[in-house]
Formats: structure tokens, sequence, C-alpha cells
């Protein structure tokens, strides 16, 4: 049983009889309080999606909920509904679009690495690879003589994801993406 200060974002907890998957972590440092960390999480419930926010003493005790993380393709949306398959036994996994909006700005058909977390052999998110390649489909001209140091400029990718990359970056460039940071990383290497 880990302590909340070790619960890393994107776990999956059980608490009050529930199991609520972690979205986000802010750690605060109440002034007077002998050396106790306080950790406020957002909270997802796996099944309603409802969110909760909780906070919890560095030194609580949490559950971990037991969670399968499979290889995964995004193979079609129907309407509000996101169709991916795993890439082992072609098991069709469906997510709605509300629990999974945040991920779907790194998803395309060629994503690799996409992983469709199960609890209890139910589809509850999506964890992604660390970076993700993208085309660049909007930005502005490419300045001659753009160092790799010079200023940046906003780039639209097919999903609709916004990021800001260095001014030689031209449309159509393909480029990498740090998921976590939504940071541009360098361009994409050929295949």
């Amino acid at each position: 049983m880990p302590r909340a200060s070790e619960i890393k974002k994107n776990s999956a907890i059980e608490f009050e009889g529930r199991v609520y998957f972690v979205k986000d972590i802010e750690r605060s440092v109440p002034q007077g309080r002998a050396g106790g960390s306080l950790y406020r999480m957002r909270l997802y419930d796996v099944v309603t999606n409802i969110k909760k926010d909780e906070t919890f003493k560095d030194g609580d005790m949490l559950n971990l909920a037991d969670l399968t993380r499979r290889t995964a393709s995004f193979s079609y949306a129907d309407g509000e509904e996101y169709v991916f398959m795993d890439t082992e036994d072609y098991t069709q996994y469906m997510l709605s679009k509300e629990a999974i909006a945040e991920e779907l700005l790194f998803v395309t058909e060629e994503t690799q690495g996409i992983m469709v977390v199960l609890i209890k052999d139910a589809p509850v998110a999506l964890a992604l690879p660390p970076t993700v390649d993208f085309e660049i489909v909007d930005t502005a001209p490419s300045v001659k003589g753009g160092s790799a140091t010079a200023r940046t400029k906003p780039a639209t990718m097919v999903t609709g994801l916004v990021i800001q990359v260095p001014e030689y970056i031209s449309t159509g460039d393909r480029i990498k993406v740090n998921v976590e940071e939504r940071r541009f990383m360098g361009r994409a290497t050929a295949e």
C-alpha cells in the first residue's frame, strides 16, 4: 500500500469503496505545519466519470486498484465513442470522447504505443507514449535563417493540438512532440 506521496498521475486508486483514476496532483506545504505536505488529487470515478477533488496527507495510505494495460491502436470514431483495437488479440475497446478528451489531442491512426487501461476488463482510459510524431497542418511561413534557439511561433497539428515551434519549422514538416509537457522536441526522423 503506497502512501499518498508515492501516488503518480494516471494511477488508479480504491477510495471509499470506489475506483478512481488520478488525473492531476498538486503538492502543497502549508506554513506552520510540522513537516506535512498535502496532496490535492483530482479523481475521476472510472464507472461514472464524475470528478472529485480530495486532499491527502503525505502519510495517508492508499490502495492501488488492479489495472491492466493492453497495447492498442486507434480504429475509428463512432459518434461520441472512440474504438481502439488490441494489437495482440484484436479485442475492440470503446471509450467515450468525454473520458479521453485530453488524450485525443495526441491520437491519430498512425500513433504507436497507445495503451488502453482496463479495470476488471472494462476500458477506462488511455495511456499515451512519452512522445508522438505529428505533421504540422498550419503555421506561419518559416523564416529563412531562423535558428534552433530563435523565437517560436504557434503550430497546429492534425488533431487540433497547438504547440510552440521554432521559426524554421514549416507547414507539412513532421515533428516530435513531448506528450506530458506538450512541447516541441525536434523534427521527426523518417522511418
